[in-house]
Formats: structure tokens, C-alpha cells, sequence
């Protein structure tokens, strides 16, 4: 029973994830052979200002609106 942890940063839509969420589970059953609905995805949403690389946080080496791409936020 596999057990998927998505970490990304905040501001993607509903739809966003439950599309994300629909293709990572066809990719498990498809690679892993294993029923849907053994499939567990758990999403873990971040702040831009609680991550960061290279030492600087991507609130500020990014600023406002980084990633938020196709988002309802951009």
C-alpha cells in the first residue's frame, strides 16, 4: 500500500491538486501494480517564507508571486 508525499509551496488551486494527485496515483498503479485504492497521497503545503536554498529564503530571493504560475494567486 503505497504512501505518496507531495511537498510543494502554497498557492495552488483545488483542481491543481486534484488533478496532480489523480496522475500520481495512475503512475503508482500503473509502475507499482497496485489497486487505486490502496494509494495513499498526502500533500504538505510550505510558505515561501518558511523554505528556503541556498541559504536565502524564497520569500526573498524570489519575491511575491514565484511559482504561483497558473495559480489563482498570480
Amino acid at each position: 500500500m503505497p504512501i505518496i508525499t507531495l511537498k510543494m509551496a502554497q498557492g495552488r488551486t483545488v483542481e491543481q491538486k486534484q488533478q496532480f494527485v489523480e496522475a500520481v496515483t495512475q503512475s503508482a498503479v500503473d509502475i507499482l501494480k497496485v489497486k487505486p485504492e490502496w494509494v495513499t497521497v498526502l500533500i504538505e503545503e510550505y510558505p515561501r517564507e518558511n523554505w528556503a536554498s541556498h541559504g536565502t529564503l524564497h520569500s526573498l530571493k524570489f519575491g511575491p508571486g514565484c511559482g504561483s504560475q497558473g495559480t489563482d494567486t498570480e
